[in-house]
């Protein structure tokens, strides 16, 4: 269960001044503001801050690294009153995924999962579920990098490890 982070009423001068919240420490880096830390990040990634990234933004953000679909933050989103629309859910995760802010999990599946730690990791998928959790580190070596064909050059290797749960003995 993730717990949502309060999101402010109005992104304004007033919230700006308020104390950073421990999770959002992570996120800026240094002590300082929570909005201003996202509305960075944004601008780094060469995305203006507009109000709906800013709300995606601190719902994806101030918890830490997370899997999440567009259906489950589109449902945060609606928890905290943020009033957007599937569509601009959706079109933001892309937006954040093609500036490099977030990853697309490589499911297999139909439904896009989209990954907070943009670092090289990879993945368990429970198939039954299609619950995404992180590999540690050292659970995969690759003692080869695969070599691209002709005219393409490899730009990732991610590794999903499908599980299925069993019956407990006993």
């Amino acid at each position: 269960m993730v717990t949502l982070p309060s999101v402010p009423e109005s992104l304004s001068r007033e919230i700006e001044a308020t104390q950073m919240p421990q999770p959002m420490q992570a996120l800026a880096g240094q002590k300082g503001c929570p909005v201003a830390a996202i509305r960075e990040r944004l601008r780094a990634a060469g995305l203006r801050p507009t109000r709906q990234r800013m709300i995606l933004g601190w719902l994806l953000f101030a918890g830490g690294d997370r899997h999440i679909t567009a259906e489950t933050l589109f449902g945060e989103v609606n928890r905290v009153r943020g009033h957007l629309s599937l569509a601009t859910v959706y079109n933001t995760l892309n937006q954040f995924r093609d500036s490099g802010l977030i990853r697309q999990v490589p499911t297999g599946g139909t439904r896009a999962v989209y990954d907070t730690n943009t670092g090289d990791h990879h993945h368990y998928l429970v198939e039954s579920d299609g619950t995404i959790m992180d590999l540690p580190d050292d659970a995969v070596s690759l003692a080869v990098r695969p070599q691209a064909p002709e005219g393409y050059r490899v730009v990732g290797v991610d590794v999903v490890v499908r599980l299925e749960k069993i019956a407990p003995q006993g």
